[in-house]
């Protein structure tokens, strides 16, 4: 009985460690695929301010990579870098390959910021780095994405600063004012 105990209690301790070691502290603690399929350690863009955005090609918000476009152009020297990770959670909007994703955005748009996999950014097959954006504590909103385009202001210690909405335009005063303060930190 005393050996079962103890084993239990061994056991116990086992997966509350683990489990606090899991716990994620900011984005640089993940690791995600551009859109080549490369592993991308996001550690790599400690002390920049990123823009994460979920991003869709047939989506009526697709105009938003311009002024994403011109963002990272205007900022990236700054420390600056904006992030898209295609997603085809809403109405479908995001069919296409990671190939024909990335074609797409360099005729149209001449997107020069990173691109990342297709990923699912909401329900059983979330995407890791999703949930923890979702979850974190924000000032604007938590919970789940609500349609593609949804804008996450990332600070320089890789931890969540702001969330945009989808109807908050890119260049909106708001989003571009939160990249400034972050980026004098």
């Amino acid at each position: 009985m005393m050996k079962t105990l103890l084993t239990t209690l061994a056991l116990a301790m086992t997966v509350s460690f683990s489990t606090a070691d899991d716990v994620k502290e900011s984005i640089h603690d993940y690791t995600v695929k551009d859109i080549e399929g490369n592993e991308v350690d996001l550690s790599e863009y400690k002390g920049k301010v990123l823009l994460i955005v979920n991003v869709a090609s047939k989506c009526g918000a697709t105009p938003q990579y311009a002024p994403l476009q011109a963002l990272n152009l205007k900022y990236g020297k700054d420390g600056f870098a904006v992030i898209g990770f295609p997603a085809n959670n809403y109405g479908g909007q995001e069919p296409g390959s990671n190939e024909e994703i990335a074609e797409f955005c360099s005729l149209n748009y001449e997107v020069t910021f990173p691109m990342m996999s297709k990923v699912s950014v909401k329900g059983d097959d979330q995407a890791p780095l999703f949930q923890y954006l979702t979850s974190a504590e924000n000032p604007d909103k938590e919970g789940d994405i609500g349609w593609n385009f949804e804008k996450f202001l990332i600070g320089k210690d890789g931890k969540l600063l702001r969330r945009f909405a989808t109807g908050v335009q890119t260049d909106d005063s708001s989003v571009t004012e939160a990249i400034e303060k972050a980026i004098k930190g």
